[in-house]
């Protein structure tokens, strides 16, 4: 996990239009970057339809959003389609941003253990800095917590 206060790593990742997306372009604001498990699965929607609905309240406090899983930006652009998101998801099939920001993490199910995408987030502050880290992220909430938290910090 990224420590707070640290600069957030930098990253170069296809968004769901096959666009190179980088931090560095989202300078001066806030960016509140979403680890999620996968496309179109229940828990990801709700995290994702909730963020949507933040959205116009979330860019009055100078944020922004990106989601970030490990699934295609073909499977992205279809995701935006379906839930009519208004924010960009990046594709990280190598899962090296994913391991670098500490997401990728050992996970188990009916006892089996493997590894897979922590629900986590990062907000990251208008100078590039880790301002608040979300380290285990409740879908049905995290949208509320990441809006008092930017009326707190900006």
């Amino acid at each position: 996990m990224l420590d707070i206060g640290k600069k957030a790593p930098a990253f170069t990742l296809p968004d769901q239009t096959g666009k190179e997306r980088t931090l560095k372009e989202f300078a001066g604001q806030w960016v509140l970057i979403y680890f999620y498990p996968r496309d179109m699965t229940p828990g990801c929607t709700k995290e994702a339809c909730l963020l949507r609905d933040s959205m116009s309240e979330l860019n009055k406090l100078n944020a922004t959003v990106l989601g970030v899983s490990k699934d295609s930006p073909e499977s992205h652009a279809k995701f935006i389609k379906a839930e009519k998101l208004n924010f960009d998801l990046l594709a990280d099939e190598s899962t090296k941003m994913i391991q670098k920001y500490g997401a990728w993490q050992q996970k188990s199910m009916f006892g089996n253990k493997y590894m897979g995408i922590q629900r986590m987030s990062y907000l990251i502050d208008p100078k590039g800095k880790v301002a608040k880290v979300y380290p285990r992220v409740s879908p049905a909430k995290h949208a509320k917590e990441v809006l008092k938290d930017l009326a707190e910090l900006a």
